[in-house]
């Protein structure tokens, strides 16, 4: 099936197939966040970005198998099922250095702008982007089959210029909520995330898919 990015809270997941990379996206809570499975076809190996909310769904939706849980940023309504989640699993949290005291979890991996995350033959590097949280990390998955992909919690909405990446426009949370703690997403969108190419595909925290060109049109950049 065509991935199209379009999930709702107690709605089917929707998968993202790519070459080396399986990408399960979920919405759990009444909040409806968004929450991503990265599997590695090769090895089996998982990451789960965000246990944001019902415990039950997510530990279901890994099946057992997971090696670590990455928290975006430290708002309770993005790691609210990180406890039961590790507790099921025995998986490794990670966070943001700058946020992880902030989280009720102990986070036992502490990352930096840089870090990089080993899943199987796959590689995701970390990205201290700051945002509406002081510590807010991304992580880009650089398909060598394909362009990059961008997980960005609340950083951006994913709303785009209302056509996202196919996938219509999000109700996402990034510009919404923030807290004057960091830069703007328009700010972002020019400066940090510059390097990265109009083709990235944006994963966010809230609402539909899009990719930094919709973005950065929604902008003027």
């Amino acid at each position: 099936m065509t991935y199209h990015g379009i999930v709702h809270a107690g709605g089917p997941p929707a998968v993202h197939e790519l070459a080396q990379l399986i990408v399960t996206k979920i919405a759990v809570g009444p909040k409806a966040a968004n929450c991503y499975l990265l599997r590695d076809r090769l090895t089996g190996e998982q990451v789960l970005i965000d246990a944001a909310d019902d415990a039950p769904t997510l530990i279901q939706l890994v099946n057992g198998e997971l090696a670590a849980v990455v928290t975006t940023h430290p708002h309770r309504d993005h790691w609210r099922a990180l406890a039961e989640v590790v507790a099921a699993t025995g998986a490794v949290t990670m966070a943001g250095a700058h946020d992880a005291g902030a989280i009720e979890v102990p986070t036992k991996v502490p990352l930096h702008d840089g870090d990089e995350i080993r899943l199987g033959r796959s590689l995701l590097t970390a990205m201290h982007l700051a945002g509406d949280a002081p510590g807010a990390v991304a992580l880009v998955y650089d398909d060598p089959k394909g362009h990059p992909h961008l997980f960005t919690g609340d950083l951006l909405s994913g709303a785009g210029a209302g056509a996202g990446a196919g996938a219509g426009s999000g109700a996402g949370s990034g510009a919404g909520s923030r807290s004057g703690a960091g830069p703007t997403p328009a700010e972002l969108l020019t400066g940090a995330l510059a390097t990265l190419p109009d083709e990235t595909w944006v994963y966010p925290a809230r609402g539909n898919d899009s990719t930094l060109g919709a973005e950065r049109a929604g902008i003027g950049a």
